[in-house]
């Protein structure tokens, strides 16, 4: 069941020019932790990917979903966090066995972080590609606001007590309305006040209070929270589509060596089998195959 920690809350500091947003999350991370076991490393890294997915769609205007990937970071071999509009979380992360602090590397030349905006309405779909260059996530993401959107961007991660937690900080455009400022010392005395924050103050203090212990002189504005909850997108239609894209030579020989075709979600160990009856449906037209096939 979510609890309250687990939610996102926007806000502005109008004084400074400056809008943010907090995330915390505890029953999805830990929903989404239980699906595979993960080096603490690996670990909090996917928690600070789902954060981030959480407090980035929080500025989607439709209806979509907007999901991280990074590849090839060491023994990390692959990270990936998405969050839709609505904010429903998933995630998964795949590592060597081996995988430790020494061995994850951020900064290498192979190196990816992908930002993929999909509005669902529209069908239209957007990416965001750049080489890491730095050793957190944190700075990765600055520095994606900074190359790809030129938005001056701060990126605050905590982790712990089976919590995670995110506070991001953006300079709003001056463009002479009432969402610009004159103060030219704004973007920075923020900066320096940000930095003072700790791990346990951003992982337990209640929003309001946390945000007036930080920025109690820039005139916050606090919107109400909204709910953050894991749930996986996977269906039997979904299955079907994907066998469909594979082609029946290469199901009808999986089925043959096993008796039984088994699909196993990545994000929710939900398995999806099938018998030679369904596989027959799956490719005898495009209707979705049928739901009691799912087993937990």
């Amino acid at each position: 069941m979510m609890t309250s920690a687990d939610a996102i809350h926007a806000f502005q500091l109008q004084r400074a020019g400056v809008r943010g947003q907090v995330v915390r999350l505890e029953s999805a991370w830990h929903e989404i932790r239980q699906q595979a076991e993960l080096p603490p490393v690996v670990a909090r890294l996917l928690g600070e990917s789902l954060v981030a997915s959480a407090m980035f769609a929080g500025a989607l205007k439709f209806e979509g979903s907007l999901s991280i990937h990074l590849r090839h970071a060491g023994a990390l071999r692959l990270l990936f966090a998405e969050c839709t509009h609505d904010g429903f979380l998933r995630g998964l992360a795949r590592c060597d066995a081996d995988a430790s602090d020494a061995s994850v590397v951020l900064a290498g030349t192979d190196t990816q972080l992908a930002i993929t905006i999909e509005n669902s309405r529209a069908d239209a779909r957007y990416q965001g590609l750049v080489a890491v260059e730095s050793a957190s996530l944190a700075q990765a993401f600055e520095g994606y606001f900074g190359q790809s959107e030129q938005l001056p961007t701060r990126i605050v991660f905590a982790a712990g007590n089976g919590r995670c937690a995110g506070l991001m900080i953006q300079q709003i455009a001056a463009s002479g309305g009432s969402g610009s400022t004159t103060d030219e010392d704004a973007w920075g005395r923020v900066g320096h006040l940000l930095a003072t924050l700790t791990e346990g103050e951003l992982l337990d203090l209640p929003v309001e209070q946390l945000l007036v212990r930080l920025f109690h002189e820039e005139e916050i504005l606090l919107q109400q929270g909204r709910p953050l909850a894991f749930r996986c997108s996977c269906s039997p239609q979904r299955v079907a589509a994907m066998l469909r894209s594979l082609g029946p030579s290469e199901a009808d020989e999986a089925l043959r060596a096993e008796g039984v075709l088994t699909v196993t979600c990545e994000f929710c160990n939900r398995r999806y089998q099938l018998d030679a009856i369904d596989l027959a449906t799956v490719f005898s037209d495009s209707s979705p195959m049928p739901g009691p096939m799912t087993e937990q």
